[in-house]
């Protein structure tokens, strides 16, 4: 059994009051949409000039969709989709299947994201927050990252899996992301060994590739608008928040578990995202003099990180940061609070 998130009896009570089922809509949408698309391109209605267009409207659609996916498995590591563990978990590792990307691999690479923002331990910043990658790959990564990102983010969270100095020692551990694996080429050879068989390549790929690749595309230009060219290992200062006011955002913002407010959430890993507005706002109201990177049009937010992006695709030292680590012990689970110690390193803190 993967390992679970351990909740303060305060934080249970917040995961039982939260309504789960509306976010998750995404999946469905997703299923329609796709569904709707591979009606279309199967000639059950006659083609006519407006059917491109539908199709390529059903292709953003269901992209859109998928990339409130990528949520989901967030929230599904952070054990906080659903009330039961369990229910989060095997929710998880339907949807990291779906993305070429074990649910375990990407739990492990989560907590230490977590855990240390921004530092050359942080293996969900890879290779933006490694001192040891140099600008030029960095500049050619993040390209390929943006580009591919269907391919980069298994890549990214595989590392913790495959690199001589994974730090996941665990037998039990690797046995899981070893099983997650198998179980991704299964579904994955069923699904293409069907479609070749059927000679379905081209509805295929309109239908689930395409959207895929879009979705990826929109979730990596998320992280880096989250995070590229933030120097900072305090989670309110080293990652940028989005607090949406227009409809359509509160939309997106809503079905993507509000991972938009994305400070407060690295700060309180294991709140639930109902509560991280109000956070946000607590923060904001109880420190008038701190000026924390938060928007309220996500386009302020991109503009913000765009130099980053082109010129020094960077996080942490990578960005500035000069700050002198100390060794800290191995991130197991996520901490319940996680706050900067004399404003200069990340340390772990647990709620009482």
């Amino acid at each position: 059994m993967a390992s679970v998130t351990q909740f303060t009896p305060e934080e249970e009570r917040s995961l039982g009051e939260k309504n789960t089922l509306p976010r998750m809509l995404s999946i469905p949408f997703a299923g329609l949409g796709m569904g709707l698309n591979g009606f279309l391109l199967g000639g059950f209605v006659a083609w006519n000039q407006s059917t491109p267009w539908m199709v390529a409207a059903l292709t953003a659609f269901t992209a859109s969709m998928m990339f409130c996916w990528t949520s989901a498995l967030h929230e599904a590591a952070h054990q906080t989709l659903f009330k039961s563990r369990g229910l989060s978990i095997w929710c998880g590792r339907f949807l990291g299947t779906m993305m070429f990307t074990p649910y375990t691999a990407y739990r492990e690479v989560h907590i230490r994201h977590h855990a240390y923002l921004n530092t050359p331990r942080d293996w969900e910043l890879w290779p933006y927050s490694d001192p040891n990658a140099s600008l030029g790959f960095r500049r050619a990564f993040v390209w390929f990252d943006l580009l591919c990102g269907v391919a980069s983010g298994p890549i990214i969270y595989g590392r913790i899996f495959f690199h001589r100095n994974s730090p996941i020692k665990s037998a039990a551990t690797r046995r899981e992301i070893r099983n997650e694996y198998i179980a991704i080429a299964a579904v994955w050879g069923a699904i293409w060994t069907y479609v070749a068989l059927t000679h379905q390549w081209t509805a295929h790929i309109l239908v689930v590739l395409a959207p895929m690749y879009v979705a990826a595309f929109m979730q990596t230009f998320r992280k880096f608008t989250e995070h590229l060219g933030m120097s900072s290992f305090d989670p309110l200062q080293g990652t940028r928040t989005v607090l949406p006011r227009k409809w359509l955002l509160r939309l997106s913002s809503f079905l993507n578990f509000d991972i938009f407010i994305h400070g407060p959430h690295h700060r309180h890993p294991r709140l639930t995202h109902t509560t991280l507005e109000a956070k946000l706002n607590e923060y904001q109201r109880e420190n008038p003099e701190v000026n924390y990177p938060a928007y309220e049009r996500y386009w302020k937010a991109m503009f913000a990180m765009f130099p980053s992006m082109i010129f020094n695709p960077g996080c942490g030292v990578n960005a500035g940061n000069t700050d002198h680590l100390q060794a800290t012990t191995e991130a197991e689970d996520f901490a319940s609070d996680v706050v900067p110690s004399g404003g200069k390193k990340a340390v772990m803190r647990s709620a009482s």
